[in-house]
């Protein structure tokens, strides 16, 4: 009787590799004979899950998002019910930024991708739709005369200090005081 294979848990298997490739060796060095090898599985079975390298990237992209997801959801989740708006979105913030070893993998990782759905309009696009939902939560969270536009400074500040924090330009510790010193300014005590 042939093995029953789950497409899904394959699919994944792939976009692991991918990831693994790309947070070592940067998302140019992606292809489908590279993730295939890092998977342990044959170009072949790669090509049969994805047909294009921008096919096996979407579905990548997608991972990433998810676990992105999961991480906030896990620490939010630890702060109870109703917690005040300033712990909320700080919470947040911290569960993204690359302050550990796995979250400074996922945060190349992004990064690339960020780089890569740049140049790609149909990359881009789905983001687009993602990013409009967080500034509208940010916003909701915010008592400021702009809170649409506070929100976006506050998510351009999270990602600059990801991008310091992955360049090695911030530490951990100073990260985190640039964050608490823009909140601060956004819930005065």
């Amino acid at each position: 009787m042939p093995k029953k294979v789950d497409a899904e848990e394959r699919r994944r298997l792939i976009a692991d590799a991918l990831m693994r490739v790309a947070a070592e060796q940067g998302l140019e060095s992606v292809s489908l004979r590279h993730v295939a090898a890092r998977a342990g599985v044959s170009a072949g079975m790669v090509q049969h899950y994805f047909r294009t390298r921008d096919e096996m990237m979407a579905f990548a992209l997608t991972v990433v998002r998810e676990r992105s997801e999961v991480r906030v959801t896990e620490a939010v989740t630890s702060l109870g019910d109703a917690p005040p708006p300033r712990l909320l979105l700080r919470t947040m913030i911290v569960a993204l930024l690359p302050l550990d070893d796995q979250s400074r993998d996922n945060g190349r990782v992004a990064l690339a991708f960020l780089a890569y759905t740049a140049v790609r309009p149909a990359a881009a696009a789905e983001l687009h739709g993602t990013t409009a939902q967080l500034v509208d939560f940010v916003a909701s969270l915010l008592s400021v005369p702009d809170p649409v536009g506070a929100a976006a400074g506050v998510l351009a500040l999270m990602e600059g200090l990801g991008i310091y924090l992955l360049g090695g330009q911030f530490t951990g510790e100073r990260a985190l005081q640039a964050l608490d010193a823009h909140l601060d300014l956004l819930f005065p005590a």
